[in-house]
């Protein structure tokens, strides 16, 4: 199909709310995507060119435009989600979550079994969840059990059944498990008053069965039925220990849904909080796999949809990070302070921390994909052409002006190449002078790269503010690799990064992957710069104490220098321990230069 047709198409969507679809010219679906106004939103794909280039290239590939026009935006937004589970465009985020969640069934029969099940079955029958795990379930099996004696039988005990005598207890009855409701030893009314405090319990409201239970205990105790009242107050004390493990909020705070997000380069973690009377009865985490350069908004609003509709969600409130759009039947609260906030911060936590245990489950699955993600994180963090797979860092070491030394560290991939390292001796700088320093070493390293036919870094680190940035770019310039290599400096407090041609430094994320790799090179830096320099440092001690002892060349120094390290285990050494490195004659001038030296 010829642009003039996708224009013509362009043209004639409505300014209504609705779904759009896009295809490529095989009729393969490429993007589903939801408007306020189908034509608005449409043609802002196609009248500009885009920040990312998958974007870009999704806008080539299309087509064909089909559209579906609906009522409301709280319409498009549900048809969407259905569209994308349905038909998985390339181009869309990936909500698909292949786990089928376990249910708890009150089964819609007389004396009503209470049962878990991944399976939906529809005929009448109340089903609660779905929750995150069949270990939630087991517990609130547990706890219904232990609260409530109802039947595990799948009998069918109707009333003609019963009063026929068609059953027999079993085993559950004798043990106190189960009331007998197949022998009629408890009626249907009883056993389905159990059923409706059960579904209050479900539902987060404990309230009803602790006051039941403890008006029983109350009465049991006055008519003297001790042992009974006792396993009464049990039930209360698991009751209330059942409760006191959910996290209570403000029991003012009654069924709302708390959503937040956390995201980085390639998915979001949405972290999802039921909270009912007060408690949070559910919480849930889903990863969302990003397709193009979808904003945090969209993808929020993207998830609350799909966990509204796969939890079946009823509430009228809903607590989120900041404001998305629902539709007008819902309630978007975004708060700035008090128990929202606190719950709201809760929920955040919980996705940082979901989104930790996969990178590190990433990291052991799949290395190469981790650091991907890390190298498309920093190039985004740092505003760079390409991704920094190869970075150097320098550093200069002078302790008090003596032996000015510089180190150049790299880093491939985000880990440190220590084969790559150098040391440089500063040769053309008299004194303590940093800057003129940072240029020489700069200067000889690039010269070389240049000459050796090396591959350059993507990224050049100095250690320092503006003034060792501006030294460094002179040798940059001089070489000719402006603008094909980045390069930024780091001032002394970490968080300032600056750039050529800029006063303004950037501040990072105290807590980025991106900050702690940076702070990492420039700790190698400093360290490996550290070290040559004090063994430059002790070796200019032990070689000036050596040279001025008569008859001692330099290769009886070097030898001496490599064996005692330090001039102090030299004048300690004894005279056979020297001779051993050095021969006797040697040995002998040394030992009496320092006791001459002593004496005097």
């Amino acid at each position: 199909m010829n642009p003039t047709t996708l224009a013509l198409q362009i043209q004639t969507l409505p300014d209504n709310p609705g779904v759009y679809q896009y295809y490529d010219k095989e009729g393969k679906i490429l993007y589903v995507g939801k408007a306020k106004n189908l034509k608005k939103r449409v043609s802002s794909y196609f009248n500009k060119i885009h920040d990312t280039a998958k974007t870009n290239v999704l806008v080539k590939k299309i087509v064909t435009i089909k559209h579906i026009v609906v009522p409301t935006e709280t319409d498009a937004l549900l048809l969407e989600n259905n569209l994308i589970k349905t038909l998985q465009p390339r181009y869309n985020v990936l909500l698909r979550d292949d786990k089928s969640y376990p249910w708890l069934c009150i089964k819609k029969e007389p004396f009503s079994r209470i049962f878990a099940t991944r399976r939906m079955v529809k005929d009448g029958s109340e089903y609660f969840g779905p929750y995150t795990s069949f270990k939630t379930v087991s517990t609130i099996l547990e706890l219904i059990k232990e609260l409530y004696p109802l039947r595990t039988c799948n009998y069918d005990l109707s009333k003609s059944n019963i009063e026929s005598g068609k059953f027999k207890v079993c085993l559950e009855y004798h043990i106190g498990n189960c009331m007998g409701p197949c022998e009629g030893h408890e009626t249907l009314e009883k056993y389905q008053k159990q059923v409706d405090a059960i579904r209050e319990i479900l539902k987060g409201n404990f309230k009803e069965s602790m006051k039941d239970f403890k008006r029983v205990m109350t009465s049991l105790a006055a008519d003297m039925h001790f042992e009974e009242a006792q396993k009464i107050k049990e039930k209360i004390e698991i009751l209330e220990n059942y409760q006191s493990r959910s996290t209570i909020v403000n029991p003012k705070i009654t069924n709302i849904d708390v959503f937040s997000i956390v995201s980085d380069e390639s998915a979001a973690y949405v972290n999802f909080l039921q909270i009912s009377h007060g408690s949070i009865i559910r919480s849930h985490t889903m990863e969302i796999k990003k397709k193009l350069d979808e904003t945090d908004e969209e993808l929020l609003e993207l998830a609350i949809i799909e966990l509204r509709e796969r939890f079946h969600l009823l509430s009228r409130e809903v607590i989120v990070p900041f404001h998305v759009d629902l539709g007008e039947n819902i309630k978007i609260t975004v708060p700035q302070l008090g128990d929202k906030k606190q719950i709201l911060d809760l929920s955040i936590r919980n996705a940082k921390f979901y989104r930790i245990e996969q990178l590190k489950q990433l990291q052991i699955v799949d290395p190469d994909r981790h650091t991907k993600r890390i190298m498309a994180q920093m190039q985004k963090d740092l505003r760079l052409p390409v991704e920094p797979r190869h970075i150097e860092c320098f550093d200069n070491s002078n302790i008090q002006g003596t032996n000015p030394v510089a180190a150049c560290v790299v880093f491939k991939d985000g880990k440190p190449s220590k084969k790559d390292y150098r040391h440089f001796n500063i040769k053309t700088v008299e004194g303590p002078d940093d800057f003129a320093s940072m240029t020489e070493v700069v200067y000889r390293r690039y010269k070389r790269l240049l000459d050796e036919n090396e591959p350059l870094p993507n990224l050049i680190i100095i250690d320092g503010g503006k003034g060792q940035l501006s030294s460094a770019l002179k040798s940059i310039d001089e070489l000719g690799l402006r603008g094909k290599i980045a390069i930024i400096g780091i001032a002394k407090r970490l968080e300032e990064l600056f750039y050529p041609g800029d006063s303004i430094p950037l501040y990072l994320d105290k807590k980025s992957e991106t900050l702690k790799i940076i702070q990492q090179l420039r700790n190698e830096a400093h360290r490996f710069g550290i070290t040559h320099h004090r063994d430059k440092r002790s070796k200019a001690a032990l070689n000036s104490s050596i040279e001025s002892i008569p008859g001692i060349g330099e290769k009886t120094m070097l030898a001496l220098i490599q064996h005692f390290k330090s001039v102090k285990r030299l004048k300690l050494a004894t005279e056979k321990e020297i001779s051993d490195v050095i021969g006797t004659s040697k040995a002998k001038k040394i030992t009496e230069f320092y006791k001459a030296t002593n004496e005097n």
